[in-house]
C-alpha cells in the first residue's frame, strides 16, 4: 500500500498508509490527522490547505481554476500550497510529503 507523510504544524512527521483513490483529505481523516475539510471535499472552502513538499509538487496534476480560487482564500498560502481534497493518491504519489499549515481559515470566517 502507498504511504504518505504528514508534517504536523509543530514539525513532527507522521507516516501513514495512503490507499489508492483516496484524497489527501480523506487519508488525513482516516488517520486522525488534524485537517478540517469544512466542506467535506466539495471544493467550497480552503480549510484542507496543505503545503506540498517541493520535491513532490511537480508530480501533481495542475490545480483547476476552481481550486486556485479557493486557494486564494487559504490562510498561510505558500508557493506549493494545494487543497488536500483535490489530490488523489496514485501509485506515482507513493511517499508523498505534505506539511500542515500553522492555521486554517474558512471562507466564512471573519
Amino acid at each position: 500500500m502507498p504511504k504518505m507523510t504528514f508534517i504536523e504544524s509543530n514539525g513532527t512527521p507522521r507516516e501513514v498508509d495512503a490507499p489508492l483513490g483516496l484524497s489527501v483529505l480523506e487519508v488525513a481523516h482516516k488517520h486522525g490527522v488534524d485537517i478540517e475539510g469544512a466542506c467535506e471535499g466539495s471544493l467550497a472552502c480552503s480549510t484542507c490547505n496543505v503545503i506540498i513538499d517541493a520535491e513532490w509538487f511537480g508530480k501533481l496534476k495542475l490545480p483547476t481554476e476552481d481550486e486556485e480560487d479557493m486557494l486564494d482564500l487559504a490562510f498561510g498560502l505558500e508557493k506549493t500550497s494545494r487543497l488536500g481534497c483535490q489530490i488523489v493518491i496514485t501509485p506515482e504519489l507513493d511517499g508523498l510529503v505534505v506539511k500542515l499549515p500553522a492555521a486554517a481559515r474558512n471562507a466564512g470566517d471573519k
